[in-house]
């Protein structure tokens, strides 16, 4: 299958160009920049250079490479998110869920493709009341924190967009936190760089549960619903959904720190905010027990306590 890679040079692109060209997929991968063409082709891949909220460029791109599928996969998260500052970190991401996705959208449209699959999470956007394992039918937050407001809408629209798309085979995919190589969960990574210097306390009790993913089963996921599943909404997350209280020492131990610091959600709220005290103590995880049965999809890292010692 002809496919086109919106968002090569992040963590999960760098991950799933290989897994496309090693399954015979044929690969043309978007970027910014002329001088990671040398990297994308190295990994197998076509590149194309343009700028993703350039919509005639993008268009033009997208109809040269005459894909039968398009993965979008674009984000402009910074290394270092101030939490505080929540939805001010994510406003170009934010564009890339919103114009860019409807640029690839009628790119896509335009080149003949039948298949789009995009890049959406699974997490802190999940309502905080009912239960602490959603799934896909479940709402989103109708009341998230203040400053994360403009980062659920965006969410909102890309999955509406996609799931609108009549026309195409659309399937937004709700990540899990990411973790493994290239991000901020790795052996280098800015969490990890936090943890060790016990810069990443539970605040409160850490009741707040967390779904993880390795970055190598978001790939094989994304492979996989290229061929299997509906269109639909699909949770890529791993088997073990797990509070704050329970995997963030275990993390700790995995790279050698100290146990992580507590701090009253009192006083977390001066630091991170209503989002980090969120993140630490209300949000939910959520389950994949769809994406396995329609994607016919299960994670190699099938929790992120052996991926935490051997996976990062």
């Amino acid at each position: 299958m002809r496919v086109f890679v919106a968002g090569s040079g992040g963590a999960i692109g760098k991950a799933l160009i290989p897994l496309l060209v090693n399954t015979g997929h044929i690969v043309t991968a978007l970027t910014r920049s002329e001088s990671k063409s040398y990297q994308i082709r190295s990994l197998g891949a076509n590149p194309v250079v343009a700028d993703a909220l350039d919509k005639n460029a993008l268009l033009d791109a997208v109809r040269r490479a005459r894909p039968e599928a398009v993965i979008h996969q674009l984000t402009a998260i910074p290394p270092r998110v101030n939490i505080k500052k929540f939805d001010d970190e994510f406003t170009l991401t934010n564009k890339l869920r919103t114009l860019a996705t409807d640029y690839l959208v009628e790119a896509a449209r335009e080149a003949g493709a039948t298949r789009f699959i995009a890049q959406s999470f699974a997490g802190w956007n999940y309502a905080r009341t009912d239960g602490t394992i959603k799934t896909e039918d479940d709402p989103l937050d109708p009341h998230p924190p203040e400053m994360q407001r403009r980062t659920l809408d965006a969410i909102r629209r890309l999955e509406k967009a996609v799931l609108d798309a009549k026309d195409l085979h659309g399937v937004a995919l709700r990540y899990g936190a990411f973790y493994g190589p290239e991000t901020s969960i790795s052996a280098n990574g800015f969490i990890v760089e936090e943890v060790r210097h016990r810069r990443f306390p539970i605040i409160g009790r850490g009741t707040g549960v967390w779904s993880f993913i390795h970055i190598e089963d978001a790939a094989s996921a994304t492979v996989a619903a290229l061929r299997n599943g509906s269109p639909g909404i699909y949770n890529i997350v791993d088997d073990d959904p797990a509070p704050v209280s329970e995997w963030l020492p275990y993390l700790a131990a995995a790279v050698g720190a100290k146990p992580p610091l507590r701090v009253p959600a009192i006083i977390g709220r001066l630091v991170v905010g209503e989002v980090g005290v969120s993140f630490m103590t209300q949000v939910r995880g959520a389950s994949n027990a769809k994406a396995g049965r329609e994607l016919l999809w299960r994670p190699k890292w099938r929790s992120w306590r052996d991926g935490f010692r051997r996976g990062l």
